[in-house]
C-alpha cells in the first residue's frame, strides 16, 4: 500500500537497496561508478522535509527529467542538500522511482548549412 501511494503521490520518489538498508530520495546521479542520492530520512526538520517534497514535484513537473534536481534547482536546493548520499553503484539496487544519468544526455549539435545566391547570367 505504502508503495502504491509513492508511486501516485510523489512519483520522483525512487527506493533503493544498498548494504541490506533501504533508502527513499531522490535519486541526483547514477552512472556506472557511483549512485548519489537525496535520502529523505536524514532530513532534520519537519519544514526541510516539506521543502524536500515540494522541490521534487516542481522538478518532477517543470523538467524534462533528464537534468538531476541539483542542477535544475541549484539556489533552491542549498537548504537541503546535507542530505545527499553517495553509494557504490554495483551495490545499488533500485526497487521503485526514477534514476537519473547525466551520461544519457544528449546534446544535439545543429548543423548549418551555407547557402550561395547566384545571379544567373543573361543570356
Amino acid at each position: 500500500m505504502l508503495r502504491n501511494e509513492i508511486e501516485e503521490k510523489y512519483p520522483f520518489i525512487s527506493v533503493v537497496t544498498y548494504g541490506g538498508n533501504e533508502y527513499v530520495g531522490i535519486i541526483v546521479n547514477q552512472d556506472q561508478y557511483v549512485t548519489t542520492i537525496l535520502n529523505f530520512s536524514t532530513l532534520r526538520s519537519e519544514y526541510d522535509k516539506k521543502l524536500f517534497l515540494k522541490l521534487g514535484e516542481v522538478w518532477w513537473m517543470e523538467s524534462n527529467r533528464l537534468i538531476p534536481i541539483t542542477i535544475f534547482l541549484r539556489k533552491e536546493i542549498e537548504r537541503i542538500k546535507y542530505c545527499s548520499m553517495s553509494m557504490n553503484s554495483k551495490d545499488v539496487k533500485v526497487v521503485l522511482g526514477p534514476t537519473v544519468n547525466l551520461n544519457n544526455l544528449h546534446v544535439k549539435r545543429v548543423k548549418r548549412k551555407s547557402v550561395q545566391l547566384i545571379r544567373k547570367p543573361k543570356k
